[in-house]
């Protein structure tokens, strides 16, 4: 039986608004396991957004415990998560977040030499990434120089490159025509289904969604199904 990587008990985050408080989480709780695509599914609004920035450290809850790889998050320090981010999680992005001055080759590297990691092995490493997702020809590209979907495929890379534990994925495809969106989906369940990564996925598009393994379908803050 696979293993627990991400658990979330009673998780609740509260607004205050004037008087009134605005429920995005309303105690929601969730399991992932090693090794699975796991899309999160809602429309704009429904919390699922806010769901991924609690799983991912990136936001803290009101109330509630969040597991990531055996430690409880929502108790650490700033400086404790950031720690823990940088060792155990990759983002990406919807806008992709690549520096315009750096080439392919850097833009990966990049987050390996906050690691620590020395310049010759973030290259060799980021190299290797970049063949990979397919980009052995645009590795001395920048950003502007590429489609949208390669410089995507430069953010999954960049994801990877890490080693991460777990990959968060917010709208990946958003800013993808439907042909590139395809191609970008069947990477994304390579890199799980052939490295073992973990993989959370949030998206807007049930469609989408069925790429996943398993969807969790959220709508005004909490959990209506499951499948």
């Amino acid at each position: 039986m696979q293993e627990n990587v991400i658990t979330g008990e009673k998780i609740y985050k509260v607004y205050k608004l004037g008087d009134e408080r605005v429920f995005a989480l309303n105690g929601v709780s969730l399991e992932v396991k090693k090794g699975e695509f796991v899309a999160i599914v809602g429309t704009s609004g429904s919390g699922k957004s806010t769901l991924l920035n609690m799983l991912a450290g990136l936001d803290r809850p009101t109330r509630g415990e969040i597991i990531i790889a055996g430690r409880h998050i929502e108790r650490m320090s700033e400086g404790d998560l950031v720690k823990f981010r940088r060792e155990h999680v990759g983002f990406i992005f919807q806008a992709y977040d690549l520096l315009p001055q750096l080439d392919a080759i850097e833009n990966v590297a990049l987050p390996l030499s906050f690691k620590g990691v020395g310049k010759r092995s973030r290259r060799q490493t980021a190299i290797s990434y970049l063949k990979k997702v397919g980009l052995d020809k645009y590795m001395k590209h920048r950003p502007m120089q590429m489609s949208g979907g390669q410089q995507q495929r430069v953010g999954i890379a960049r994801a990877l490159a890490v080693k991460p534990e777990i990959i968060f994925a917010d709208e990946p495809t958003g800013n993808l025509d439907t042909k590139t969106t395809i191609e970008v989906l069947h990477l994304l369940q390579d890199v799980v289904h052939n490295d073992g990564n973990t993989l959370v996925m949030v998206t807007h598009d049930r469609h989408l969604a069925d790429y996943a393994d398993r969807r969790i379908h959220i709508l005004d803050g909490e959990i209506v199904l499951e499948d």
